[in-house]
């Protein structure tokens, strides 16, 4: 009876869907077929909290499918615009308050749109660092956003049976 528990405990369940998760988009990154080509990069480092929200708690409305890809591609394409074109460089006369005011909008606009994700937030931060180009909103972004959604829906749906998502839209 003890060995079922410990067995099926979410915090363990939520850390083997979050993990298997990551480690597919690290594979698909690093060791496929796909790896060094311009479709290779399929993590990003806000993935990681992403997935702590998905696995872990997904009933939070910040952990449906349309705050996940969403919020994702928002922030993504906030810090883009910054960067393209605004011009806005690493320079450090200017770029404090640049990555500060990125930041904000993409905030605002999760908000507003009622699309929030949280860890979606360090997309801009991301980008403006790396100053990356709108591939970037592909590639890792959306494929890795869609496959930490449908994750989620095998783990909640199938292992767990739960209902996930909530909603869609």
């Amino acid at each position: 009876m003890k060995l079922k528990k410990i067995f099926c405990w979410p915090p363990l369940l939520g850390g083997i869907g979050a993990g298997v998760t990551i480690g597919i988009l690290a594979y698909i990154s690093f060791q496929s077929i796909l790896a060094g080509t311009i479709y290779g990069l399929w993590l990003a480092a806000s993935f990681g909290s992403s997935v702590v929200v998905v696995f872990g708690y997904p009933d939070n409305e910040f952990a449906q499918p349309k705050n996940v890809l969403l919020g994702h591609l928002l922030c993504a394409f906030i810090g883009i615009i910054f960067v393209t074109l605004f011009k806005i460089s690493q320079d450090r006369t200017i770029f404090f308050l640049a990555v500060g005011l990125a930041v904000g909008i993409a905030v605002m606009l999760m908000m507003a749109f009622k699309i929030t994700h949280p860890p979606a937030g360090g997309n801009t931060i991301v980008v403006m660092l790396a100053q990356d180009s709108f591939f970037f909103l592909v590639f890792p972004i959306m494929v890795g956003a869609i496959t930490i959604i449908i994750g989620g829906i095998i783990y909640n749906r199938l292992i767990l049976k739960k209902n996930y998502p909530l909603k869609w839209l």
